[in-house]
């Protein structure tokens, strides 16, 4: 009898990221979720400030506030796209999951080891560092809220929307390696311009577009069948925007 393959998604949950695992396990019958706890905020922000600086970090920190807390706002426009892509935003029952500590942490590698995935999937979890990466031999790949290079990091959607590059919004799965969102690009999903989009509302409409690319992906990967798309694009790092940015484009451009 045919091995089914392994594929092991490691998550820190959430409704898109669930919409993603959900479309590779009504795929892969040997799917399974490894459930990282979230990244404390103090770690998070001190890692960020060494990055763009403090005061950039407390305006993107009140846009994730934003975000956290605004969810209220646009409950009728995700269940909308909710009912009208048909998504399921929780895991589906019977798929197995095991809770770990970090993607990075011992729990997860002695998971890994365990497992022996033919394929590592990560959709919306810290990044790998190198130990990790290097202890894994199966490939690994990446689900991107964004088109990569130009929407590396946070907020692709939102800052292409915001800089009118509408022909660049949609979502990327790559090959992971130790940078941010640099490793090469395997397939991509490029979606139509909605007027009803918003920060909020982003990853869960790039996720419903995204399902059969996933999957695309996935089986290409299990096949060893790997084509790197060229771009021509710049590369650029994103993060969400602080709130002043994200204030003023919305009153400005009514892009939220």
């Amino acid at each position: 009898m045919t091995k089914q393959p392994a594929i092991l998604v490691i998550t820190a949950g959430g409704a898109y990221a669930w919409v993603i695992a959900n479309a590779l396990a009504s795929r892969f019958p040997g799917v399974e979720v490894a459930l990282e706890y979230p990244e404390p905020k103090g770690v998070f922000l001190k890692r960020r400030a060494r990055k763009v600086g403090w005061v950039q970090t407390v305006g993107q920190f009140f846009t994730m506030l934003v975000s956290r807390f605004g969810k209220r706002f646009v409950s009728a426009r995700m269940d909308a796209i909710v009912k009208d892509f048909r998504l399921q935003t929780e895991l589906a029952p019977g798929v197995p999951l095991t809770r770990v500590s970090s993607a990075n942490g011992a729990d997860c590698l002695e998971l890994i080891a365990a497992r022996k995935p033919d394929v590592v999937f990560l959709a919306g979890c810290r990044m790998l560092s190198r130990a990790t990466l290097a202890a894994i031999s199966c490939p690994v790949l990446n689900y991107h809220s964004g088109i990569n290079p130009k929407y590396r990091g946070l907020a692709g959607g939102w800052w292409a929307r915001a800089t009118g590059d509408h022909q660049n919004y949609g979502a990327t799965v790559h090959l992971v390696d130790p940078g941010v969102d640099t490793g090469a690009t395997l397939h991509q999903v490029f979606l139509p311009r909605d007027p009803r989009a918003t920060l909020l509302t982003d990853a869960l409409i790039m996720a419903a577009g995204s399902r059969e690319m996933v999957v695309r992906a996935v089986e290409d990967a299990l096949k060893g069948d790997f084509a790197p798309v060229p771009s021509d694009l710049p590369s650029v790092q994103r993060f969400h925007p602080p709130v002043w940015t994200y204030l003023a484009t919305g009153l400005g451009k009514g892009v939220w």
